[in-house]
């Protein structure tokens, strides 16, 4: 039973949270609001992240550090954003064909969208040359011009074998045309002979005929070794005529084109490269001499798209606001573009149309968001594009990694200037790794925006808090909160970020928060989110996650594992412990246990012995015995052989924050006088007995409390807690409200006498200055007295 006088001690109700007044709030629900745009908070981040964006220097990229949950990726985007309206529209970029060297695409930078223009009035290009030709070598004059042209060369050659055939008849002897040869035969009385006529001529005659017809075969020869010259002529005028021809019907599509874009240099220089190709594939592709009303071949058409159509990689409205462009996955090649390859008999193929662009080229002139730990998981890309930062070059390039794949033809297409701010969004830790890890990284990323965890809670962050959940209500559809809902959600708020005097800056946990407390209200089917909604959805999701810690309170009530909360026991104390699990933690309490006995081995730690404990366990545990020799044996040299353990405790225990509770158990041991088990004790310790603060201290208490209620609340249970941890105090509605009852209590202590002092309900004892000695029968008297004993019997034992 716990005396009276020591629960008076314990901290009032008004000290276990930081209640929200629905008075202060001044509004009976979130209508009466206006909304919050931006971020709330953030102050030094707002100011960083500004000045990066001011600055164009190379070098003044942004690293966005922070926690997930704190809206920094919402913030930055809305943020830059706005900073596009205010910059300049950069320019549109496409890739030509170069046909001369057609491995080197060129890169044509147009003002914005220019290039749409481009690339729609080559699109109709195309289509009125499948409109013109071949219909203009359809055209009678072509073909009367194309006509005379044979004619010409067709009159040499008759007027040839016109005088052959005249010299062979003088002679009796014809000349046959044949559709691709010349033949001469011996004839009698005007008819041809045949062979076996001929055979029954005299030998004479024979060789007469044979003679003749030796001499015009010779002269034939003779008179057409001049016919290659007269097909070469007759085929450069024909040339003439068809290129004549082109350059006609080229000439109404291209003026309006070269007109409209004279200002633009290498726009003219391509169309011109264009008509000159033209004349090439033109005769090769839309002038079919064997077939007259050719029809379009969707092949042909296909040829004509893809090599003369522009490959508009990057484009933008006019006066349109500067790129800001989120990378969600950022690989190699959706950061700095592709070339892709299709299949062409077995072997991969590519040209100019198949450039894809990355996140990079789309963000050149504006910004670019990419999450730091994505982009250090991918291969190659953080050593591309440092590349790309400090050369200020855009290269599309076959990843590192695939140099070993090889191309039946490759790509070697023309740099791009490149201009982009960079903002990596990613955790504290990757920054600093990444700092330590490259020494480029600073001088790439020389802007740090840092989000804090937490927001200083005030009356006007809580009112802007309440303009917040009014605008996320708002965006989602959801019905007005009460004023009683946002002053739930506000210490809720100060919960999450275990502080009486901040709000946690996590604000998509109360957003989600929101949505569930919605769902349960359309349930319902009422009108306005009240605190009641909000505290179902609060108890929801503690359910949800709640299954081992229900599991190990089922092992605790079923002793299973040995933990009391009533009576007294000598070497025995609970302690308490967090176990996180995922997102997930809650507090549960142990059983610590001490021995003591005369010897010089020390205070040993048993989960240090067998590898369980961890560095800051054992670092706790170790302050013990320099606690025990300044506080108690300055006069003579303290010996004493004790080991501490946590009972049932079969994983890796880590941190100090059962210092406290250590050493309380070790002393009941040392000078046995028992400990109440009603109480549960956390809190570090330093070498001077000064009490030290701990973390989660909520869920700690609420661990023990949820034992103690399962069992029944006696009156007489509490926990200790450091001074310290007062402010990191936002209980349960539960546990306040036992609290208030008077059923359970929360103290807090300075000291180490302190806690002493409500363990074993019995004064600590201060040292006088005068005897330098504690008060008769203490507690501190009574371990310095039982530290002699035992020297003495160590000293007696080593003289034996």
């Amino acid at each position: 039973m716990v005396n009276q006088t020591i629960k008076k001690l314990a901290l009032s109700a008004k000290q276990l949270i930081a209640k929200q007044s629905v008075a202060a709030l001044k509004f009976k629900d979130t209508n009466e609001l206006t909304n919050l745009s931006g971020i709330l908070g953030q102050k030094k981040a707002k100011t960083a992240l500004a000045l990066g964006l001011e600055i164009s220097n190379s070098g003044y990229n942004i690293y966005v550090m922070g926690e997930t949950g704190t809206g920094r990726t919402v913030y930055v985007k809305h943020y830059l954003s706005e900073k596009a309206t205010k910059t300049s529209t950069p320019n549109d970029w496409m890739y030509i064909n170069d046909f001369i060297h057609s491995q080197t695409p060129k890169a044509i930078q147009l003002p914005a969208s220019l290039g749409q223009e481009i690339h729609h009035d080559c699109q109709t290009l195309i289509t009125q040359l499948f409109d013109v030709f071949p219909a203009a070598f359809e055209n009678p004059i072509y073909q009367q011009k194309k006509h005379e042209i044979e004619r010409t060369f067709n009159k040499r050659y008759d007027a040839v074998i016109d005088t052959i055939e005249q010299q062979a008849l003088k002679n009796q002897i014809a000349l046959f045309r044949e559709s691709t040869s010349l033949t001469f035969s011996p004839t009698q009385e005007g008819k041809p002979l045949e062979e076996t006529e001929f055979a029954r001529l005299s030998d004479t005659k024979r060789k007469l005929f044979n003679k003749h017809i030796s001499q015009l075969e010779a002269t034939l020869n003779d008179k057409l070794s001049e016919m290659p010259q007269w097909k070469h002529e007759s085929n450069e005028k024909l040339q003439q005529l068809n290129h004549m021809t082109i350059d006609q019907t080229l000439l109404p599509l291209f003026n309006p084109l070269e007109t409209k874009y004279k200002a633009y240099q290498p726009i003219i220089a391509y169309l011109e490269s264009v008509k000159k190709d033209l004349h090439i594939n033109i005769l090769n592709h839309l002038h079919d001499e064997r077939s007259i009303g050719f029809k379009e071949d969707i092949n042909k058409r296909n040829f004509f798209i893809e090599r003369y159509i522009p490959n508009l990689i990057v484009t933008n409205e006019a006066n349109s606001p500067a790129p800001v462009i989120f990378e969600s996955h950022p690989t190699y090649r959706n950061l700095f573009g592709r070339i892709e390859y299709t299949t062409d008999m077995g072997a991969l193929t590519t040209n100019y149309s198949q450039i894809k662009p990355g996140s990079l080229h789309k963000a050149n002139g504006g910004f670019l968001i990419i999450e730091a730990n994505k982009i250090l998981e991918e291969p190659s890309v953080w050593d591309a594009l440092k590349r790309t930062l400090k050369s200020k070059q855009l290269k599309i390039e076959p990843q590192p990694l695939e140099s070993n794949f090889v191309m039946t033809v490759s790509l070697i297409p023309e740099p791009i200037p490149i201009s982009v701010k960079i903002i990596l969004i990613g955790p504290r830790p990757t920054y600093y790794l990444m700092q330590e890890m490259d020494h480029e990284f600073h001088e790439l990323f020389r802007i740090l925006v840092d989000f804090e965890n937490h927001i200083e809670r005030n009356p006007e962050t809580v009112h802007a808090y309440a303009r917040l959940i009014k605008s996320r209500a708002d965006e989602k559809n959801m019905p007005p909160l009460t004023a009683q809902a946002v002053a739930v959600l506000i210490e809720h708020s100060s919960r999450l970020a275990e502080h009486k005097e901040q709000l946690t800056a996590h604000i998509r946990d109360i957003f989600n928060l929101m949505l569930e407390a919605n769902h349960i209200l359309q349930a319902k089917k009422e009108n306005k989110i009240t605190h009641h909604h909000i505290n179902a959805a609060i108890d929801a999701q503690s359910e949800r996650v709640n299954r081992i810690s229900k599991e190990m309170l089922k092992e605790i009530l079923e002793d299973a594992i040995l933990i009391e909360t009533t009576h007294q026991q000598v070497g025995k104390i609970n302690g308490l412990t967090v176990l996180s699990i995922g997102e997930t933690s809650f507090g549960s309490p142990v059983r610590i246990t001490a021995t003591t006995y005369p010897g010089s081995q020390g205070i040993v730690d048993i989960e240090r012995e067998v590898q369980l404990g961890q560095s800051i366990h054992s670092k706790g545990v170790l302050i013990l015995t320099g606690y025990l020799g300044n506080k108690y044996a300055k006069h003579f040299t303290m010996g004493i052989s004790a080991h501490i353990v946590m009972e049932q405790s079969y994983g890796y225990i880590d941190g100090d924050s059962a210092s406290l509770a250590e050493l309380c158990c070790l002393i009941s041991a040392l000078i046995q006088l028992p400990i109440s088990q009603s109480f549960a004790v956390t809190g570090s310790i330093n070498q001077h007995g000064e009490v030290q603060a701990i973390g989660c201290v909520n869920e700690k208490i609420e661990g023990f409390f949820d034992l103690c209620d399962a069992r029944g609340l006696t009156g007489n249970q509490g926990v200790i807690i450091p001074a310290c941890n007062i402010r990191n105090l936002m209980l349960s509605n539960r546990v306040i409200a036992a609290h208030k009852k008077g059923l359970f209590f929360i103290f807090s202590v300075k000291t180490v006498d302190e806690a002493l002092s409500i363990l074993f309900e019995k004064n600590a004892g201060n040292l006088s200055l005068k005897t330098n000695k504690y008060p008769k029968n203490s507690i501190n008297e009574l371990v310095q007295r039982k530290l002699k004993q035992i020297a003495d019997i160590n000293k007696d034992t080593a003289n034996d």
